[in-house]
């Protein structure tokens, strides 16, 4: 008997009355309202509107929620289409059994939908969501925990997971928590992709590129540790040729991205504020207008005084004529003279 392990819940289902409460759809809504919520903040900080990354998640959710259901039918349709099953199983979701790769693909494409309706371009919204995935993968791994499911090989370290459970083939015994390896790395992909957009800048979908590329590397080595049924080829499981397929597609994008489309985007949303740099660049420039407006005003449009100066100089001699046109006699042009001097004496003391 193991002295620690990680205990598997006795069921994953609680019902409220006639209302079934499954655990495993709990951890994918809580990480589908972590994903929008935080995405609505960086959407916010890029410059977007408040409540644009919810509206489109109304579009990429369902979508990416049956894209990743098709993936898992497609790749393990034996399960459900092979004698003595059921193929109706293949639509009860919240028994388990979503494909992330499915997830992503058709989810982007309900994104994209979303994000044509309002005029936004697909990658500067996929780079404001993209820590957000990784945190809700995080989150949606604990539901394999509740049904009990994609573990990895026995073994016996404190950290086991202890499986009671003998249905569909399982085997009670201590396993390695393949689902908690992978909620524990996708955490550290999100906290990547939020560092790395911080330091570099990352726009153009190249934030969203490093969570897919950071994914997969995780990805694959926690998919070799696993022992549920899978396809193979050439002797390895299909979802490591997956990972390291979308691995090279992200990083050769990052690569490509940057050369072409260097920075991020100015405006990514039609009518919003720019951001920091931008607005900070329209402001010199209102600087410089105003400015130029001053000097025209100064100086006319000819080279000859402008009115601004004209008046100045009607101020300036104004003192040195009466009111009739004809000049002050000279007792008071000295006094007036006298009285410049005495006034000028102070205050260049004072500015020496």
């Amino acid at each position: 008997m193991e002295l620690a392990y990680i205990p598997s819940p006795s069921r994953g289902v609680l019902y409220l009355g006639p209302i079934p409460l499954r655990g495993y759809a709990f951890c994918i809504i809580i990480g589908v309202f972590v994903a929008v919520w935080l995405g609505n903040r960086r959407w916010i900080a890029r410059g977007g509107r408040s409540g644009t990354v919810a509206d489109i998640a109304v579009w990429a959710v369902p979508f990416g929620l049956v894209g990743g259901r098709l993936y898992h039918v497609v790749t393990d349709y034996e399960l459900y289409f092979s004698e003595g099953r059921d193929w109706v199983d293949a639509f009860k979701v919240w028994e388990g059994g979503l494909g992330i790769w499915g997830a992503i693909a058709l989810g982007a494409l309900g994104a994209w939908i979303g994000c044509r309706r309002r005029g936004i371009t697909l990658p500067s919204y996929a780079d404001a969501v993209a820590p957000g995935i990784a945190f809700a993968q995080a989150i949606g791994r604990w539901g394999n925990w509740f049904n009990q499911e994609l573990y990895g090989r026995e073994t016996h370290v404190p950290w086991a997971l202890e499986i009671t459970s003998s249905a569909d083939g399982r085997v009670p015994g201590y396993y390695h928590p393949t689902f908690l390896y992978e909620s524990l790395w996708c955490l550290g992909v999100g906290l990547l992709v939020i560092w790395a957009d911080r330091r570099f800048r990352l726009g153009h979908g190249r934030a969203f590129a490093l969570y897919v590329a950071a994914y997969c590397v995780g990805r694959a080595w926690i998919e070799y540790m696993r022992v549920d049924d899978a396809h193979h080829i050439l002797g390895v499981r299909l979802n490591d040729w997956t990972a390291l397929s979308v691995f090279v597609l992200a990083v050769l994008y990052i690569v490509i991205s940057a050369k072409k489309r260097p920075g991020r985007e100015a405006v990514v949303e039609p009518g919003a504020e720019p951001v920091d740099g931008d607005s900070g660049a329209a402001v010199e420039a209102g600087a410089d207008d105003a400015g130029k407006t001053a000097a025209v005003q100064k100086t006319g449009t000819d080279g000859e005084p402008g009115a601004g100066a004209a008046a100045a100089a009607e101020d300036e001699a104004a003192p040195s004529s009466g009111k009739d046109g004809t000049a002050p006699a000279d007792g008071k042009a000295e006094a007036a003279s006298s009285g410049v001097k005495d006034e000028a004496g102070p205050a260049t003391a004072k500015k020496g």
